[in-house]
Parts: C-alpha cells; sequence; structure tokens
C-alpha cells in the first residue's frame, strides 16, 4: 500500500528526516509516536505531497508518487486529517462535508461520515467555527472518508479533545478499519488511545 525508503526532508538548509524507511499494508493501522518536533507531521506532510522530498521515494499503490503533486495524490486514494483540523470555519458543517467532493466528478451520499459520526447530523446547518474541538474532529475526519481514501492519515486526532469524544473517535477508526478496509497512518501522543486501535 504505503512504502517510504530512505526519506529525506528539510526546511531549508534544516533537515528534519534522515533516510526514514516506513511500510503501511492493506487494512493494517501504523502509529507513528514521539515527541513534538521529532517529524512525525512533516513525514505525513511530504507522504500527501505538501513538503517536498529531499531524498528518497515515496510509493503507494505500486507506484512512485515522490514527485506528485497533493491533488493527484489524494485523487489516488490518500485521505488526510491534518494536526488542527483546519476545516472551513464559515461553512456549515454540510457544506464543509461537501467541499471534499468537489473536482471529483461525482456526487455522493454524506451517509457514510454521519454513520460513523452521527453526532454531527443534527449540526449540519452549523458553521463549523462554532463546533467543539471534537466535534470539528468528526467533521475533519468525516470529509476525508468522502474521498474514499485507500489510506487514511491522521494527525494527533486526540490533541485537545475531551475524553468522551475521544471514545467515539477511537470507535470509528475501529470501524473505518474493520468495515471500510482502509489502511491507516495515526500520529499520536496519547499511548493508550493508540494501544487500543
Amino acid at each position: 500500500m504505503l512504502s517510504i525508503n530512505g526519506l529525506d526532508v528539510a526546511y531549508g538548509e534544516s533537515q528534519v528526516l534522515w533516510s526514514v524507511d516506513l511500510e503501511v499494508g492493506p487494512g493494517q493501522l501504523v502509529c507513528l509516536m514521539g515527541r513534538n518536533g521529532v517529524g512525525k507531521t512533516t513525514l505525513l506532510k511530504t507522504t500527501i505531497g505538501l513538503l517536498p522530498a529531499r531524498g528518497g521515494r515515496v510509493t503507494f499503490d505500486g507506484c512512485d508518487i515522490t514527485a506528485w503533486s497533493p491533488d493527484r495524490r489524494a485523487r489516488a486514494g490518500i485521505g488526510y486529517v491534518p494536526q488542527g483540523r483546519e476545516i472551513f470555519p464559515h461553512l456549515t458543517v454540510e457544506e464543509n462535508l461537501r467541499m471534499a467532493l468537489l473536482g471529483c466528478g461525482r456526487a455522493a451520499s454524506l451517509d457514510e461520515p454521519l454513520a460513523l459520526f452521527p453526532a454531527l447530523k443534527p449540526l449540519l446547518a452549523r458553521k463549523g467555527g462554532v463546533l467543539s474541538g471534537g466535534e470539528q474532529q468528526m467533521l475533519a475526519i468525516g470529509r476525508a472518508l468522502l474521498t474514499k481514501p485507500k489510506l487514511l492519515m491522521l494527525d494527533e486526532p486526540t490533541e485537545g479533545i475531551q475524553p468522551s469524544i475521544i471514545l467515539e473517535i477511537e470507535d470509528a477508526l475501529r470501524r473505518i478499519k474493520r468495515e471500510l478496509g482502509l489502511s491507516v497512518l495515526l500520529v499520536e501522543q496519547y499511548l493508550d488511545f493508540a494501544e487500543r486501535l
């Protein structure tokens, strides 16, 4: 599914990743853990194409995608939920979800993300910016799922989230892996959450 070999990444002259190797197989959940500043987010951003690789190779579904643009990687089946969620605060929940469908040339039902996160259903007309952190995270994950990814990458999905919502996200990630058969690459600091998955 995803294979990263000898990946080097830098911000200007400051190298952050040196010769990183990582494999995520079909239907597998892999969790990256570590202190702040060690390059976990950098690895995800490079995998989705937001940062260029200085060296090494990123392969997805048997194709070398190292030089591909982020939109081409997304169309190939990589979904990304960034740290901080990055929803559109002035759009409604429904509009945020439908943004995932722009440019893909298809209409899609919102049933799948709303089945995973039923708490979003009564909030469809609410602006994203007034949602709680947990509701925003559910929205961000639901939006990524609408792109029909084969690999879902999540950057610290429990950050700043109350415990009851963490349990909902944990349940949803288990269902994503089990029912949808997706591969998941997760960056997380909360060890108990990662171990339960």
